[in-house]
């Protein structure tokens, strides 16, 4: 079942190298960033699309480990089995 994970993974980041190469070749016109006052140098729109997604892939794997443990935390926690309150003992 890993093996599945690891290769849909890998097709995911795989489209989206494609399609950053795609947007590469298309878009070469240089756009400048605006964040309320500030505005940074005109860089191409490729390279804008490709740090975005470079910081999401970067982000996503260190927030990625919070995720689990929080979740580890909270099984932990239960006292009880699905076996406590199951109904289909009625008689």
């Amino acid at each position: 079942m890993k093996t599945i994970a690891n290769l849909i993974v890998s097709l995911i980041v795989a489209t989206w190298v494609i399609a950053i190469a795609i947007l590469s070749l298309k878009n070469v016109t240089p756009v400048s960033l605006k964040f309320f006052t500030f505005t940074s140098i005109q860089i191409p729109f490729f390279l804008v699309i490709a740090f975005s997604v470079g910081a999401g892939i970067v982000l996503m794997a260190l927030i990625q480990p919070l995720w689990s443990f929080s979740g580890s935390r909270k099984n932990k926690d239960d006292d009880f089995d699905e076996d406590d309150f199951s109904f289909n003992d009625v008689r």
